[in-house]
């Protein structure tokens, strides 16, 4: 009679967006999860609440090698996703020494750890398109040349090649997933896209008076981290380890992620002035101004992915749209926020 043993896997990062969204995707797919999270003052499970129970959480830190060596010592998972970060771009310019201890000597902590106990664990290292900041094509693959234009972006450049050398100097199933941005429902207050979604829906409810942004022009590639997980996943599954870029293929400006989410919050907004004068009107009321601390010291003008090797090689592919994203972020910070009041 033969049994089937269940696949295990450890997620760092597993109370952040992309670690719930994983965490879920991978328990459908009959794993068993067990989850690190960094002790603090104020429980952060919000996220993974509704799936607290059928998953196993530890304790550790990406910067501390004997935590992190115990939990995988003890969970012996078949594969590793690294999802934990300093991954607020303002703040690794405030924080730049900070950024780089976790996201940099936690991802060599992880790989030294999987080379020394057991060089079969799969490794995937979340990169971002952050890397790419500078362009020097239009659209970014992954052989497009890095040109980091923040401390964030700098560290994420280190933890790309050291997974590379590892995976090319000791044989390790290490492999990159080159992110660009993906968003949620349960993304971070602090990121622009929840920040004007759930800042809009205040503004729709009469919770608030208007919205402070920053530079307007900047252009992302938006997805959804929901499908994001799942190239992930694919990611780790492939005959080889290798990199991939994922992305929607399609670049969008901040002001028209402002301009759909008003629209699906049933309001227009209006352009008047240049600059820092700029401001957004609805109904001759000002709801947008610009405020110069939200610009940043070295801007990313423009990021736009090609995500042909992945479809190609994984056969994954984006499966929602830029419209569909935002109706699905301002619909449920109204419903929230309605909820809450």
């Amino acid at each position: 009679m033969f049994f089937l043993v269940a696949m295990k896997a450890l997620i760092t990062g597993i109370t952040g967006q992309d670690g719930s969204y994983l965490a879920e995707y991978l328990l459908e797919k009959g794993y068993e999860v067990c989850g690190i999270y960094r002790r603090s003052s104020i429980e952060t499970f919000e996220r993974i609440k509704h799936i607290k129970d059928k998953i196993t959480l530890k304790c550790a830190d990406l910067t501390d090698y004997t935590s992190l060596y115990e939990v995988i010592n003890e969970f012996k998972p078949d594969e590793i996703y690294n999802l934990a970060a300093q991954s607020f771009v303002p703040s690794s310019w405030n924080q730049p020494a900070l950024t780089t201890q976790i996201n940099c000597v936690g991802v060599l902590n992880i790989l030294e750890i999987i080379r020394k106990l057991n060089p079969k664990i799969k490794f995937y290292q979340a990169s971002s398109s952050e890397m790419f900041g500078k362009v020097r094509e239009v659209p970014q693959t992954e052989k497009t040349q890095f040109y980091p234009r923040s401390p964030y972006g700098v560290t994420k450049v280190f933890s790309y090649w050291i997974t590379v050398n590892y995976r090319e100097s000791y044989n390790l199933f290490a492999c990159n997933g080159i992110l660009f941005n993906h968003e949620s429902p349960r993304r971070g207050m602090q990121f622009v896209t929840r920040k004007i979604t759930n800042s809009i829906a205040k503004i729709k409810l009469g919770m608030q008076d208007f919205i402070a942004l920053g530079n307007l022009e900047a252009k992302r590639d938006w997805g959804y981290a929901k499908d994001y997980v799942k190239a992930m996943h694919m990611i780790l599954q492939n005959e080889k380890p290798d990199d991939f870029v994922i992305a929607t293929g399609e670049t969008h400006s901040v002001r028209e992620f402002t301009e759909e989410s008003f629209k699906c919050a049933g309001m227009n907004v209006e352009w008047e002035g240049k600059g820092l004068e700029e401001v957004g009107k609805v109904d001759g009321k000002v709801v947008v101004k610009i405020d110069p601390k939200f610009y940043r010291p070295a801007e990313v003008d423009v990021l736009i992915g090609d995500h042909n090797k992945a479809k190609k090689t994984l056969n994954w592919q984006p499966e929602t749209k830029f419209k569909g994203l935002i109706k699905m972020m301002v619909e449920s910070d109204l419903k929230e926020l309605k909820r809450k009041n």
